[in-house]
């Protein structure tokens, strides 16, 4: 009987299904990352891998892993996959799009609003003791309304946050993408707007791109210095699409307002990183997709595309479809 192995404790739903299908599965358990070398060795014996966190599928591994008959990756992201090493290879990967657009949009959403009000920061005052005195012009915050949402990557997440953004607080919407997007502009009257006038235009600034070389450390000082002085800056996508010393001098400057951060550079962060401590920023532990009713969508298709790789068909979700192709 062919075995999956899976590197994360996922739903049981997910293992049953696998199970269902004939396939017995081996569920890494322990509470640390697998180092490379662990995870090759481990993947002896086993026909699948079901990847969840992050494991660096590059050509070292897949030279070592030739056996696999698939990779399904419980994430949307695959930048720790050397696609083209894969395609060499001929070893079909997929991801898990589309199902944690939503629950992604309301991390975006919850930050944007708790930069603004200060609440992480002001929550910290009652621990330390310190609501006391009454001061009506200290610690103020900024309100949301009418102000102009930029969004560096209009896709299924940009969308949903533009979308409860406008319903919320009437927000304009201005957008950068690789293209236009006839859709956005229909729904919510958004402007397409070249990088730099998005830096310009945008009181808050929601990140919702892939990671590649191109968007690889693309908030750096040089940009967050185009940006407005009471700007917010909201990353859910990735930590490394923002330069985390650069994104500190540019808050203790006062060069921009205000940062919310579901994702930091490096992850995790050190317990001592400035940014936690100060007044006006929001970081969250990478929860984008931690909802019940997500994480079970995503460890469900992650199980779907296995057992089709498996099979030897076509992973619905692939990633690199050019493997198929003879």
């Amino acid at each position: 009987m062919e075995k999956v192995l899976i590197t994360r404790r996922i739903s049981e739903n997910a293992l049953e299904l696998i199970r269902n299908e004939g396939y017995e599965t081996s569920v890494y358990t322990d509470n640390k990352d697998l180092t490379q070398t662990q995870l090759i060795k481990m993947c002896e014996g086993h026909a699948g891998l079901l990847s969840v966190g992050p494991n660096k599928i590059d050509e070292h591994f897949l030279s070592s892993c030739k056996h696999l008959k698939g990779i399904a990756l419980m994430s949307v992201g695959y930048d720790k996959v050397d696609v083209e090493a894969a395609i060499k290879h001929r070893m079909p990967i997929s991801n898990t799009p589309d199902v944690l657009s939503e629950a992604t949009a309301d991390v975006a959403f919850l930050l944007m609003l708790s930069v603004a009000r200060k609440a992480f920061f002001m929550h910290k005052t009652i621990e330390r003791g310190e609501w006391g005195f009454f001061e009506p012009m200290k610690n103020l915050g900024q309100e949301l309304y009418g102000k102009t949402l930029g969004v560096l990557g209009l896709g299924r997440i940009g969308l949903e946050l533009a979308k409860k953004a406008k319903a919320a607080y009437g927000m304009q919407v201005v957008y950068h993408n690789r293209s236009k997007s006839q859709n956005a502009e229909e729904l919510l009257n958004a402007t397409y707007v070249s990088f730099d006038e998005l830096l310009k235009q945008s009181d808050v600034l929601s990140v919702h791109v892939n990671l590649t070389e191109e968007t690889t450390g693309i908030f750096n000082l040089a940009a967050f210095e185009k940006m407005k002085s009471n700007a917010i800056f909201i990353n859910t996508a990735r930590g490394a699409i923002h330069n985390e010393k650069d994104l500190i001098t540019a808050l203790k400057n006062k060069i921009i307002w205000g940062a919310g951060l579901d994702v930091t550079n490096p992850e995790p962060m050190d317990s001592n990183n400035p940014l936690l401590n100060m007044e006006n920023v929001c970081v969250l532990p990478h929860i984008g997709s931690a909802t019940e009713e997500t994480r079970e969508k995503m460890a469900m298709m992650a199980a779907q595309n296995m057992i089709k790789a498996l099979k030897g068909e076509q992973m619905p979700q692939v990633i690199n479809p050019e493997v198929y192709q003879d």
